[in-house]
This record gives C-alpha cells, structure tokens and sequence, in this order.
C-alpha cells in the first residue's frame, strides 16, 4: 500500500487504499482530504501536502528531528535485522503477533523502519509516521510491505480520531519538548478496545550523568561533523575499555571509569557502536522515565489492563471498549495509593518465568 498519486486524465487517483484515505485529516482544521495531482488537499481551508518520494509530507521542516533523518539515511539498513528486531519489539512492548495480525498500526516514529518490518511480518498494515526525512528511508526499505510512511509531527497527526488498532512508539517519545504531551496526544487516534505501548529511557540508573553534560555541546554540533568525530573517538574508547579490562585486579574498575566517564556504545558489532552513540549525542532532547510517571499518564487517559514490559521502561496499555482485557491487575489498582505502593514488577511475569536476555544486550546502553 505505497502512497502515490496518479493521473488517468482529468481524473486524480490515490493508490492509498479508500480505508486509508479516509482517515486522513487537514493538521490546520481537521477537515477530510482529497486526492489532488501531486499530493492531497483540504477542500476546507485550501492547505496542501505534498507527496515526495512516497511520502506525503504533513510538516513543512524536520525541525529538532534534523539528527535521525542523517542517521537513518547513513545507516538505513544497519539495523534492519529481523531475528533480534522481533525480540527487541516484543521485549519492549509485550506485543504480539496475534495482537497485531490484520489489525491497522500506527508507528510513532517510525524511523527507517526496523520495527514496522516486524509489525508488517506479523500479518499488520501499518502506517508508520516520522517527523524526519527518515520516513523516506522507511518507505524505500518496505516498499513491498502492506505499509505507508508520513511525514509529520507527533502533536499535529494527520488522522481521524479512534482510528487505530493499536498504536506502538519505541524509543522515540523521550525525544520530544514534551514526552508526556506527545503520549497523552496519541490515545485519542485509538479505537475503544485497542492496544498502546510505549518504551522509554529509564531515569532509575544515573550513569548517563556524565553524557547529559556533553549533550549540552554535541547536540549543537552539525550531525556529520559529529559523525565524523565519533567515527574515530567510539573505537578509541571501546578499544581502551577492552584494554583496560584485560588488567588484573585495577582493570575492570578503570574500564568502569571509563565508560562512566565518557559513555559510548558497547555493542560488539562496530557500526551499531557507531550509529547508537550518535544516537545518544546528537538529539536535541532526551527526557529519561520511570514506571511511576508513566502509569499515571496511562491512567490519567482512562487506559486499563496496563502491563510493563521485559525492557524498562516498557507500558502497555488499552483503550476501554470491546476487545480489550477485562482482568485489571491488582497491582495497577494498588498503584492509585502512590509511588510508594506501586510494584512494576508486579506487572509482568516473575523473575523465574522471564525469558528475555539481559537488559544491555537490547538496549542503546
């Protein structure tokens, strides 16, 4: 289901299936679109959005997205691995693939596509959504998948409300001005009865410290000059952690130091190394999370049934309505008392049941 539009003489044809096209709106006053030569309109106001590239465009600018659309065009196939992405998506969002066969998904923040290669695979239509030129690089990777990428932002989206089945976004809300706003602005495109479920940075360890500091400066620096930099300082200091480590008794504790100090990547594979520390440093906002804050977003929507994920900081939730579980476990109702009586573990599967492989081998970090 690639968007594209074409011509037939007079008349102007979308490829996007009706269903589609029905649920797009005007982002100015949320009035329907039409098919126009090279693009959609708004009958309404007369606002226009362009299709480049397969992708209708529903912003103007990439804005502080600016650092991903580099990103996942220099590394637009990196992490397509299917194996460790269907672990990945799962571990962190408790999806599966019966909660999305057949079913319309959205993507928040799509990127070049690595999980909507994983919802498409389970049987899912996906429309996947990015605010960077990312989502050409989406569109072009699953070109041949039941799935369209859009262009636009996470507090203006395109669509009619109680739209989606079920709505997923894996590490990309904690990179907005406001985390919270952009969650809370998705439930109204979810159907009564649908699935949402998020991951975010943790805030419970802080060894970030050090990196949050740099931040300030790398985020400020041109992202290919910033590449350019990390090309050679990410093996340096993997490499001198590897060395460090190989001492006996001082060795670990300095590699520790080091890491602590000047935090980059640990994944054996070289390019990934690369691409998640630019990851790390180049956006202009990174927000980190706990459990507690983010159930009380869910229940401030009115979302039930919520579960946390193998991965923190994972919440998966549902819109009431037909469909959804009826079960609230005890522990989420336990949770309305405070922080100090909320048990996240107490969502998920126990420690002796847990079949998801360490934390560190998932993660950015």
């Amino acid at each position: 289901m690639p968007a594209s539009i074409t011509q037939v003489g007079d008349r102007v044809h979308s490829s996007l299936p009706a269903d589609l096209l029905s649920i797009l709106r005007c982002t100015v006053c949320r009035s329907s679109l039409e098919a126009r030569r090279e693009g959609y309109r708004c009958p309404a106001c007369g606002k226009h959005f362009p299709e480049i590239r397969r992708v209708v465009r529903f912003v103007d600018s990439h804005s502080y997205a600016e650092s991903f659309g580099y990103q996942w065009e220099r590394f637009s196939k990196t992490q397509l691995d299917p194996v460790l992405s269907e672990r990945n998506f799962g571990y962190k969002t408790r999806l599966r693939q019966e909660d999305l066969r057949g079913k319309l998904v959205l993507d928040v923040g799509c990127g070049m596509g690595r999980f909507a290669d994983v919802a498409t695979r389970w049987g899912a239509r996906v429309v996947g959504m990015d605010l960077s030129q990312a989502a050409e690089v989406a569109a072009s990777n699953l070109a041949d998948r039941d799935f369209v990428a859009l262009q636009a932002d996470v507090f203006s989206l395109p669509f009619a409300p109680a739209t989606f089945d079920c709505i997923y976004s894996i590490g990309v809300l904690h990179h907005t001005p406001d985390c919270e706003g952009a969650f809370k602005n998705l439930v109204q495109y979810l159907k009564p009865g649908g699935s949402i479920a998020v991951w975010l940075y943790s805030g419970y360890n802080k060894w970030y410290r050090f990196s949050d500091q740099y931040r300030k400066i790398t985020h400020r620096i041109p992202v290919r000059k910033l590449h350019a930099f990390l090309r050679v300082a990410v093996p340096c200091l993997y490499g001198l952690g590897r060395g460090l480590r190989a001492i006996p008794f001082a060795g670990p504790p300095l590699a520790g130091l080091v890491q602590y100090v000047f935090p980059v990547n640990q994944n054996p594979n070289p390019e990934i190394r690369v691409l998640d520390t630019l990851d790390w440093y180049s956006p202009k906002y990174q927000s980190k999370h706990t459990y507690e804050q983010v159930v009380r977003w869910f229940e401030s929507c009115g979302l039930e049934s919520l579960t946390v994920a193998e991965i923190s900081i994972g919440v998966k939730g549902y819109k009431p309505g037909e469909g959804r579980p009826s079960a609230v476990p005890a522990a989420l109702r336990q949770s309305n008392a405070g922080p100090s009586n909320f048990s996240p573990e107490a969502l998920v599967p126990s420690a002796t049941t847990r079949t998801g492989p360490p934390e560190e081998n998932l993660t950015h970090y």
